[in-house]
């Protein structure tokens, strides 16, 4: 997954320029990126302050982990199997 230019804080702090009135075609412009990218963003992060960005983050993260131990497991599993089926 392609890691994005800014930070949870600075994507808050663009979601809160536009929720203040400011444009969205102006934030977007400020800060470099098309409003089909910031309407992304605001789906994903609006309505949060930065803790709770940061704690969706680490669940995120902790979720991809989990993900990934329970694939070894299963794939150990398969093989196992394979190998007491074969004597």
């Amino acid at each position: 997954m392609r890691k994005s230019r800014f930070t949870e804080a600075q994507i808050i702090g663009m979601i809160k320029e536009q929720e203040a009135g400011m444009p969205t075609v102006e934030v977007c412009r400020r800060h470099g990126l098309s409003p089909s990218t910031f309407y992304k963003l605001k789906a994903k992060y609006g309505g949060m302050e930065v803790s709770e960005a940061a704690r969706l983050k680490s669940l995120e993260d902790e979720n991809a982990k989990l993900k990934r131990l329970l694939a070894d497991t299963m794939l150990d599993n398969v093989v196992l199997k394979d190998l007491l089926g074969k004597n």
